[in-house]
């Protein structure tokens, strides 16, 4: 196990590594770099008098990496770690960490083109159903998840499956963030500099969700064809398939992922308030 000091710490906050880690694959890891600088922010925000904790203010004072998963050889996948978090008092908070980055959910909602363009008549969100292992499952239904590629465009097992199957393949200048409009951006450096996502395990992990809504008028027929094919389990050996769900009943379809949950309550806000 080898020591460094994290860069720019105040006071020094040593780093314990484990022995197949190194300082330059921990510091180039982009959750690391992403966690780590939002709780350093945040910690200076303890500067400000108004603050809960300005009279005994909490301070970073040792980082200890637990494990690390690499993924296609000696990349980082996840880590886990522990830090101390402690103010002059000697009081602590928790500082157990999974860190696994941030990733995107996408609320997919598709409506025949014969119905008026102004109401929620008939429309149906696209789900995936997949083995979840974390969560014992082997058939969890849940908002598609992935990432934004470099090309802008929603990339990923869940994306490559929509494309297969129904030839939809979601741009990225066709996107709406809805955690962008509904949720607030810091205003200052007093503010804590969040992502711009939902924390849907912040008790334990790093993990953050931007959400974002894609609406797409379909004929009516064609509609009826992916309500079929989708619904259906198809031949075995597949991982992921696709579920076509009534708007009004994804929060109970799809009521075990916390995206489905975010994504339901964030566009039904903002729908009421006009702004999609």
């Amino acid at each position: 196990m080898s020591t460094f000091i994290l860069p720019n710490s105040k006071p020094e906050v040593p780093v314990n590594l484990t022995s197949d880690l190194n300082k330059d694959q921990l510091l180039s890891f982009p959750a690391f770099n992403t966690w780590i600088h939002t709780l350093q922010h945040s910690l200076s925000t303890q500067h400000n008098e108004s603050h809960t904790f300005h009279s005994t203010p909490y301070k970073l004072r040792k980082i200890d990496i637990q494990s690390v998963d690499f993924f296609g050889g000696q990349r980082v996948g996840f880590i886990k770690l522990r830090t101390e978090i402690s103010n002059d008092d000697g009081e602590k908070l928790p500082g157990s960490v999974f860190l696994r980055g941030g990733s995107v959910g996408m609320m997919l909602i598709l409506q025949p083109d014969d119905v008026p363009e102004s109401t929620e008549d008939e429309k149906h969100v696209i789900l995936t159903v997949q083995p979840r292992i974390p969560a014992g499952s082997l058939a969890l239904a849940e908002l598609p998840a992935g990432m934004l590629d470099d090309s802008g465009t929603f990339s990923g097992g869940a994306a490559k499956e929509i494309q297969e199957e129904t030839g939809l393949r979601i741009p990225a200048q066709d996107l709406i963030s809805m955690t962008d409009l509904a949720l607030p951006k810091a205003s200052s450096d007093e503010d804590e500099h969040l992502q711009q996502g939902v924390y849907p395990s912040p008790g334990g992990c790093d993990e953050f969700i931007p959400l974002f809504l894609w609406q797409k008028r379909i004929p009516r027929e064609q509609m009826r064809r992916w309500q079929g094919k989708l619904t259906g389990l198809r031949d075995q050996g597949e991982k992921i398939t696709l579920l076509l769900c009534p708007l009004e009943d994804v929060w109970k379809v799809g009521g075990r992922d916390a995206k489905v949950l975010a994504g339901w309550a964030l566009y039904e806000g903002l729908r009421k308030e006009g702004r999609i």
